[in-house]
């Protein structure tokens, strides 16, 4: 039987490998200079405060309809406008907002700047002036607690008014306006309400 003969070693061609590896260095090349070409990488500002509130409890406790084709930002949940996706609960969206994918879309690193000296006693002078230290005395908080209690006992004898003011209105419907007052002393009694008033 005659075979293939396998036992020779297999031959490349080596200018063809030569040729790929050109190739392969030139492409590497130009796409290092276009990174070069595209300038330093993106310099971003520190972390800095939020100058608005977040809204976490405008809906609460309220229901909506879900629907599958309705856009993003009326699905069900907290609709992020800078990222264009949704987060399903409180917790998450707050994750969320202080995250790093959220801040490096604020254009926000998540490094804090250094405080100088400066700054810290600046920000030390401003919160004692908007500090008053005559807002608080014990007359005031004396003042504050008998208003509190005046305005309570006010609250409870509006209550009371109103649960006899009830009371009246259902003794006046349950009252039969028309009875015959022959037939009702024939039957033995005065009407048909309760005897309670």
């Amino acid at each position: 039987p005659v075979g293939v003969d396998n036992t020779s070693r297999r031959k490349f061609d080596k200018e063809e490998y030569l040729e790929r590896a050109r190739q392969r260095e030139q492409r590497e090349k130009e796409e290092a200079r276009k990174g070069k070409d595209r300038g330093p990488p993106v310099q971003r500002q520190p972390l800095k405060h939020r100058d608005y509130e977040v809204d976490l409890e405008s809906r609460l406790g309220k229901t909506q309809v879900v629907t599958p084709i309705a856009p993003l930002n009326q699905q069900a949940g907290y609709y992020c406008s800078v990222c264009e996706c949704v987060v399903k609960d409180s917790a998450n969206y707050l994750d969320h907002i202080n995250g790093k994918k959220h801040q490096r879309a604020l254009g926000m690193s998540m490094r804090v700047e250094r405080a100088s000296l400066e700054q810290v006693q600046k920000r030390f002078e401003a919160l004692k002036k908007r500090k008053d230290p005559s807002t608080f005395t014990e007359q005031d908080l004396d003042e504050r607690i008998m208003k509190q209690q005046q305005e309570e006992e006010e609250r409870k004898r509006q209550r009371k008014e109103k649960k006899k003011e009830k009371k009246r209105e259902q003794a006046a419907q349950h009252e039969p306006e028309d009875i015959d007052p022959d037939m009702a002393a024939m039957m033995g009694f005065g009407g048909f309400g309760s005897s309670k008033k």
